[in-house]
């Protein structure tokens, strides 16, 4: 119980994000002061972009198309099954059957007929 410890979370320095950092947001900052506008708020963004790259599509890319996980993946297994399924079409094609109707016919079509 007691609840005495120190919290686990850590909240980091405001002053680590910077705004300059990330060629998105400073595009954003240069397009409203072409306007005349000021955005105070957009270092609230920055911890948006990763790190490393501070591009937040090149992290997209890498988070989706892995080698070893991702789409990757699903799309080989798609691409694969579909292959196959093409494949056993080809050596064993679909036998179409006639199908009866599900409503007898009238005896004004049977009369046409003749």
């Amino acid at each position: 119980m007691g609840g005495h410890h120190e919290s686990e979370i850590k909240i980091p320095d405001y002053r680590i994000y910077k705004v300059d950092d990330v060629p998105d947001l400073v595009k954003v900052k240069n397009i409203l002061a072409s306007e005349g506008l000021k955005d105070p708020w957009l270092r609230n963004e920055v911890w948006r972009y990763p790190p490393q790259t501070r591009n937040r599509y090149e992290q997209y890319f890498k988070c989706w198309f892995r080698g070893k996980n991702g789409l990757t993946i699903a799309f080989g297994l798609a691409a694969t099954v579909i292959g196959l399924e093409k494949t056993y079409d080809y050596f064993y094609p679909p036998v179409h059957h006639h199908k009866t109707s599900f409503y007898p016919k009238s005896s004004i079509e049977n009369e046409n007929q003749h």
